[in-house]
């Protein structure tokens, strides 16, 4: 049975702006980002200037670049605060930053302000308990590692930690070129060994360990 991901009992909701994206980010994972729309543009200097991170949710209908006339997307109601850990603005308009994942949370409900943006009501998710990496799940941890050397360490966290479940099955389930659908239950689930035991079975199917 997969134990998914649960929000805090009894903690107040607060406002947190989201940006939804094509992309699942993880709890300590890398996502850079150009931001070029002015609701995403002002939404990335207040949280530089506040000091306060922004929400990622997996948009499920939708598109990313805002249409004329459409709707807001669809985006999944579990994500992953991202705070900006550095920026530059190459040209005037357009922004890059570079993110890092936080605590994941739980959407109860949203709204979209006047510039487009969304702004959820939400409250952070139990982190699941911290395992040691199980010696059935070593060829997941050293074949992390070779891909860690292959996309080069502007791409990685900087901080390696191939002894915690938690932290190797993000890792793996970030870089591995799963359905999005997948990656989201990745996310959701709240349990380190159930996680790798899917992507071993995946990487087994595959060939690959």
């Amino acid at each position: 049975m997969w134990s998914f991901a649960k929000a805090v009992p009894n903690r107040q909701l607060h406002s947190l702006p989201l940006f939804p994206l094509s992309t699942v980010l993880f709890p300590g994972g890398l996502l850079p980002l150009k931001i070029f729309e002015q609701r995403y543009v002002d939404m990335a200097k207040a949280c530089l200037k506040d000091g306060q991170p922004f929400g990622v949710c997996l948009i499920m209908k939708g598109d990313e670049v805002a249409q004329p006339r459409a709707a807001p997307p669809e985006f999944a109601n579990v994500g992953t605060q991202a705070r900006i850990v550095d920026f530059d603005m190459p040209q005037l308009g357009i922004l890059h930053v570079a993110t890092r994942g936080e605590v994941r949370f739980q959407v109860h409900s949203h709204t979209v302000e006047a510039s487009g943006l969304i702004l959820g009501k939400i409250t952070p998710i139990v982190a699941e308990p911290k395992l040691p990496l199980a010696e059935s799940f070593a060829p997941l941890a050293n074949l992390l590692e070779l891909i860690a050397s292959r996309i080069g360490p502007q791409n990685f966290p900087a901080e390696h930690e191939y002894g915690d479940a938690s932290w190797v099955g993000y890792r793996l389930a970030e870089l591995l070129p799963l359905p999005l659908h997948i990656k989201q239950s990745m996310l959701e689930i709240n349990d380190a060994d159930v996680r790798l035991k899917v992507l071993q079975q995946f990487l087994s199917q595959q060939g690959l360990i």
